[in-house]
């Protein structure tokens, strides 16, 4: 029988990071104002260690059109939220998850 100081110590496994469901609120928000313009069709969401992500695709086949990153570790620097384009493009970063989804809601003008 192993006794209580025998038993190994197993290191705790890191929380991954994930979207507050605030955050889920806005970023859901101006996704579905895309999804009945008939743009998005489909999004997924990956937490890792030391970021999440928020990936919109328009077919679920594709690469995702937009991603939506959150890396807490540059919130006093660049700012934790940032978008990126299909192409690898930063298309804006902040602190202010709203403000930086606005860059979606230009493009979401433009194609309708």
């Amino acid at each position: 029988m192993i006794g209580s100081s025998e038993i190994a110590q197993f290191p705790s496994l890191p929380d991954a990071v994930a979207f507050h469901r605030t955050e889920l609120s806005v970023i859901l928000g101006v996704y579905g104002r895309a999804v009945a313009a008939g743009l998005w069709r489909d999004y997924g969401i990956s937490m890792l260690k030391e970021h999440a992500i928020f990936s919109i695709f328009r077919h679920s086949a594709e690469r995702p059109l937009y991603r939506i990153e959150k890396h807490p570790r540059l919130a006093a620097r660049q700012g934790q939220y940032m978008v990126v384009a299909m192409d690898g493009r930063i298309l804006r970063r902040g602190n202010d998850l709203a403000h930086v989804l606005r860059v979606l809601d230009r493009a979401l003008i433009r194609s309708v």
